[in-house]
């Protein structure tokens, strides 16, 4: 029944569209970078104006059709690159008046219903979860890795706590046969017997294996810094974020290098200090109820974002503090 999902008649929704739009002011004119095109919701926004241009990338090109229906509406006000995350500053060459950067870090309705990348519990059949450009998908991690490095990936991404004896009962099941979508899903089920629970029982395993067949935490670190590389000074950079892990990620990059903490404290007093960002709102912003109850899947979104200040850069101590994390990814290489 999956397989014959119309995915063209599933509806997307654009999170915090009207927040992302009031940050960016796109009435003035400019060039903005999609990072995250999918069903192009912010793209065609900023593009209502015909001074705005938009330069999209997206690793998941499951939306050629929409691409196509953009180069043939906005012809040279569009761009669209196959590209992930870390590869943006392939884009430098080819931007003028580049005014900012948006990062939606969540996965379209569409996408978790679609039956060949198997994000969903739902899914049948040997288990997937790329979404374009990978080396390996779930079903190389779970079939493949240790019962050690599993439980680490299950602990550190998804916060399991349950990931030992789950990564035990992968690897005592596998002996006999590859774990297919369904086999870990019962897995997880005889495990974790909760009745009453807001989130399916293998929600956490699910997101972790996500995370590590993507690279999400590398793509994001190494994202992040790329596009403060190649935003102009007075460019603004947007990140949605849809779980603790990634928002913690962007909440060190922002505040962190809006508060002079990339300079040493050794360094004499007479050293200037640099903020790399302005931060204008010190939270989150987040959905109000209206939008939440035409899109619940945003109700665990934050939005945060900054205007670039200054091109000076060391992001050593960002790659350091969560380096736990990338070696954690790692595990999977």
């Amino acid at each position: 029944m999956n397989a014959t999902i119309k995915l063209e008649n599933v509806k997307h929704f654009p999170v915090l569209l009207n927040e992302v739009i009031s940050i960016i002011s796109p009435l003035y004119g400019g060039t903005f970078i999609d990072c995250t095109f999918g069903q192009g919701g912010y793209s065609k926004k900023i593009l209502e104006n015909k001074k705005n241009k938009i330069f999209a990338i997206d690793r998941d090109y499951g939306s050629k059709n929409i691409v196509n229906q953009f180069k043939k509406k906005y012809q040279k006000r569009f761009n669209f690159e196959n590209k992930k995350f870390s590869e943006i500053l392939s884009l430098s060459k080819n931007i003028e008046n580049l005014k900012g950067a948006i990062f939606d870090l969540g996965y379209s309705t569409l996408q978790i219903k679609d039956p060949e990348k198997g994000l969903s519990f739902n899914s049948k059949g040997k288990l997937n979860m790329r979404m374009g450009l990978n080396s390996f998908s779930a079903d190389y991690v779970v079939n493949k890795l240790g019962q050690k490095e599993l439980e680490k990936i299950f602990k550190v991404f998804g916060q399991e706590s349950k990931s030992k004896i789950i990564s035990k009962r992968i690897v005592s099941f596998r002996k006999n046969k590859n774990l297919q979508t369904e086999d870990l899903v019962n897995i997880i089920n005889s495990i974790k017997k909760k009745k009453f629970s807001k989130i399916h029982n293998a929600t956490k395993v699910f997101q972790a294996l996500r995370i590590v067949v993507n690279s999400e935490i590398s793509e994001l670190i190494y994202g992040l810094i790329n596009s403060f590389k190649i935003l102009p000074v007075g460019g603004v950079i947007v990140i949605v974020t849809f779980h603790s892990i990634e928002d913690q990620i962007v909440k060190f990059f922002l505040k962190n290098y809006s508060e002079n903490k990339n300079v040493s404290r050794y360094l004499p007093s007479r050293v200037e200090k640099k903020n790399l960002f302005k931060l204008i709102d010190k939270k989150p912003i987040i959905p109000d109820q209206d939008e939440i109850s035409i899109n619940p899947a945003s109700r665990s979104a934050k939005l945060r974002y900054g205007i670039k200040l200054n091109n000076h850069f060391d992001f050593s101590e960002f790659i350091k503090k969560f380096n736990y994390l990338l070696e954690v990814e790692k595990l999977a290489d």
